[in-house]
This record gives structure tokens, sequence and C-alpha cells, in this order.
């Protein structure tokens, strides 16, 4: 069983964000912001 691996879905979500903030630069502060808070909450559940 794979467990949740961030490093896995790092370069799909950076793609992705990539041709979103092409296609819509205003996305770019939502992208930024949702890929931050994701993290953090990856980061701080990983801990405890």
């Amino acid at each position: 069983m794979m467990g949740f691996d961030l490093m896995v879905f790092s370069p799909v979500i950076a793609l992705i964000s990539g041709v979103a903030i092409l296609l819509v630069p205003r996305l770019l502060n939502y992208i930024v912001a949702f890929y931050l808070i994701f993290v953090g909450i990856i980061g701080l559940t990983a801990r405890f």
C-alpha cells in the first residue's frame, strides 16, 4: 500500500498551476494561496 507522498504530486501540481497561470494570469494569487495552505496543512499533520 502506497502512502501519500507530496514529492509525487508536486510536479503535477506545478504543471497544472503553470498552465492555468498562462491561461488566466489573475489565477496566480489563488493558486499560490491554495498551494501554500495545502502544503502547510500536510506539513502540520505529518508532524502530529
